[in-house]
């Protein structure tokens, strides 16, 4: 799994690089995220590479997610492709997350 780590305005922004996160690649994205999600309280996933996840990939968002909450942390993502939306709404994940259109947005939300 390819992922890009880089630091805007004090924000973690962790850029997946596959077209999916999958049974075939969570545990994989699980491990690569541990040690950012343990030095970064304020982490955003871009997602706009990301054109299909499912149950196991929502796993493994929701792992980060709770694995930054429970040290005051904060998850937020942004640039959902439209397949990855729909899945969002249609589980009804878009309540868990905070989701935003793009990069900027999401950094600003952390100022909020």
């Amino acid at each position: 799994m390819e992922i890009s780590v880089e630091k805007k305005r004090g924000v973690a922004i962790v850029s997946l690089m596959d077209g999916h996160l999958d049974a075939s690649n969570a545990e994989e994205f699980r491990n690569a995220m541990a040690p950012v999600l343990e030095q970064e309280p304020h982490v955003v996933f871009d997602l706009c590479a990301v054109g299909f996840i499912d149950s196991s990939g929502l796993g493994a968002l929701l792992s980060c997610l709770r694995q930054l909450n429970s040290r005051g942390g904060e998850l937020k993502l942004c640039g959902m492709t439209k397949p990855v939306q729909v899945l969002f709404e249609l589980v009804r994940m878009n309540r868990v997350f905070e989701i935003f259109s793009g990069q900027d947005e999401a950094i600003r939300a952390f100022a909020e």
